[in-house]
């Protein structure tokens, strides 16, 4: 499955709808932002179509940032059937996000 690009208009039927996605709240200024996009897309190979990954560029979209509660970048959070049920902060490995992402599938 391909990564999407959220918005604030589509925060709700991109991500809060059944499965799990992982959201990443992230700027294009972002040093550490920029490290992480390939493990995304790494991530994004390895699982699938079990995990939707989808990326919010906070400085285009404030609102789901806001929302949120995401205060530093990049913010990763697990969705579960629209909920949020994990967090990460900062820069993160594959096998650590793939932990997170497992442990709510």
């Amino acid at each position: 499955m391909a990564i999407v690009n959220v918005s604030d208009q589509s925060f709700k039927s991109d991500v809060e709808g059944s499965g799990t996605v992982l959201v990443d709240f992230w700027a294009p200024w972002c040093g550490p932002c920029k490290m992480i996009a390939p493990v995304l897309e790494e991530l994004d190979k390895e699982l699938g179509d079990s995990v939707k990954i989808a990326k919010v560029n906070v400085d285009d979209n404030p609102e789901s940032a806001a929302r949120f509660g995401v205060m530093s970048i990049p913010t990763l959070i697990v969705f579960k059937d629209g909920q949020p049920v994990d967090k990460v902060v900062g820069f993160q490995s594959k096998d650590a996000l793939k932990g997170v992402i497992t442990r709510h599938q």
